[in-house]
């Protein structure tokens, strides 16, 4: 005895999303076999009898076994076995075939292992349910795809479009730039000319009075030459003074050459030359696929802080603080200095982060190798095995090795990024501005990780997201300042 079938819900509400786009029965086209007088549309259609039949001939029609009932077809004969013209019944599932009676006892599927066809066609609708769900789940993960690409997509143009504002806005303050410095030089070289004119000029007139008096002077010599008294000529009173002449000897006629050489505006020529800097390290950045972007969880490690620095839940601001905050005393964590490193750190490729200070306070950001030492001067972020960018009363320097370096561009950004192209061994510091900036670049042959540094003696600093980055900058070195420490 057969069990009886479960229904299949999953089945049926899949099924009743089929058949819901399906053609309803007055749309098949088939009509009942016994109603001549007028068209009426089948329900179902009998295998047996060949017939399809309405709802008044079905109630009629019998009910006995072999009269098997199916939906409305007019092509019944796909129904019954081609050899023995019975109704398909049962599957073979090793020949997978539907198959009559007659052939499951007596025919080519003797012996062979068959099921009923409403069983065997739950069994097909099982595997074709968890196929379908696969699709979906398939389609559902193409979908967020194309969703995660369209979103890339978005940000590659808004990505663009703000290089392009920056590389706009470099060309014109480059051409604003040289056009004043183009004005200043051309009135610098109109001044000297006309300076250098009257200097000639002056002297041009000095000349031609020495030279109306060395004719006169001449006038008189002939004169004494042709007079033949010889007393006239030896009790001349000028004569004394004419052969004391020596030849060749003003110093007017040798010392009135100017010499001056234009030294230009050296802080607009550096200001142009820093952002030439900047365009071109915007154009290799284009070239080379820009700087790869540090994940937005880069987090300060809780483990190196100083005890009088307080470091947010998040782990991205470290702020001073004269409350203690009793952390332990172990071999990482910074010793008499408000200072902290990163958790991870970097040991390639080309890669920056951003920071924001508060508005005043002085404070340091640079990077570190983790070999560092942890207390004494030297493990002052710029000290040994670091480098820092420093703001100490309002004026800015950068720091490596102990030795001090003023920033001489004026800064009022709060706003600062760090680059680092670790093959290169370059690591520059830039203020965030339109356009941006470059403040200095070290060069360096880095022999270890480099981490994200931060020393705060006053205020607050807070990591923020990513961005671009380029190197190279004007400087002058200055004796360290005192009492920063």
């Amino acid at each position: 005895m057969r069990p009886v079938p479960v229904r299949n819900l999953t089945l049926r509400n899949v099924m009743e999303n089929v058949l819901s786009s399906q053609p309803t029965k007055t749309q098949t086209g088939i009509f009942c076999t016994y109603c001549l007088d007028s068209p009426v549309p089948a329900v179902k259609s009998c295998l047996l009898c060949e017939a399809s039949l309405c709802d008044k001939h079905l109630r009629i029609h019998s009910k006995s076994p072999e009269h098997v009932l199916c939906d409305p077809s007019t092509d019944l004969e796909k129904r019954k076995c081609s050899v023995h013209k019975k109704v398909l019944e049962y599957y073979c599932t090793e020949d997978a075939a539907c198959i009559c009676v007659s052939c499951r006892l007596d025919g080519e599927h003797r012996g062979h292992r068959v099921e009923m066809l409403d069983e065997a066609s739950e069994e097909k609708k099982e595997k074709l349910i968890n196929v379908l769900q696969k699709l979906i789940t398939k389609r559902d993960e193409t979908e967020e795809r194309v969703q995660s690409l369209e979103e890339r997509k978005r940000k590659a143009q808004e990505k663009a479009s703000g290089e392009v504002e920056t590389v706009t806005a470099l060309f014109i303050d480059i051409r604003r730039r040289l056009d004043d410095l183009e004005k200043k030089i051309l009135s610098e070289i109109s001044r000297q000319e006309e300076q250098r004119s009257l200097s000639i000029s002056v002297l041009i007139q000095k000349l031609e009075i020495k030279k109306a008096e060395l004719s006169m002077k001449m006038r008189h010599i002939e004169e004494l030459c042709n007079m033949t008294d010889p007393l006239t000529v030896l009790q001349d009173p000028d004569t004394g003074d004419l052969c004391d002449l020596e030849e060749g000897g003003d110093d007017e006629d040798r010392g009135g050459h100017d010499r001056q050489h234009h030294n230009g505006n050296n802080r607009d020529v550096a200001e142009i030359s820093n952002a030439l800097h900047t365009l071109g390290d915007i154009i290799r950045g284009i070239r080379s696929g820009i700087y790869v972007v540090i994940p937005a969880d880069i987090l300060l490690d809780l483990n190196t802080a100083g005890n009088n620095l307080h470091i947010s839940d998040d782990l991205k601001t470290a702020t001073r603080t004269e409350e203690k905050q009793n952390r332990p005393e172990t071999a990482e964590r910074f010793q008499g200095y408000p200072q902290v490193i990163s958790r991870r750190g970097f040991t390639s490729g080309r890669r920056y982060w951003e920071v924001e200070s508060s508005r005043s306070g002085n404070w340091m950001v640079g990077m570190c190798y983790p070999s560092t030492d942890r207390r004494g001067r030297q493990s002052v972020i710029g000290c040994k095995k670091s480098w820092s960018l420093c703001r100490y009363n309002n004026f800015y320097y950068v720091m490596h090795d102990g030795k001090w370096t003023q920033v001489p561009d004026m800064i009022s950004s709060d706003k600062f990024r760090i680059c680092l192209d670790y093959e290169a061994g370059q690591l520059s510091f830039y203020k965030l501005c339109n356009p941006i900036r470059r403040l200095h670049t070290f060069t360096a042959t880095f022999t270890e990780p480099l981490h994200a540094a931060l020393y705060v003696m006053e205020g607050s600093i807070k990591i923020l997201g990513g961005g671009n980055a380029t190197t190279g900058c004007l400087y002058h070195r200055i004796a360290p300042t005192p009492g920063l420490w």
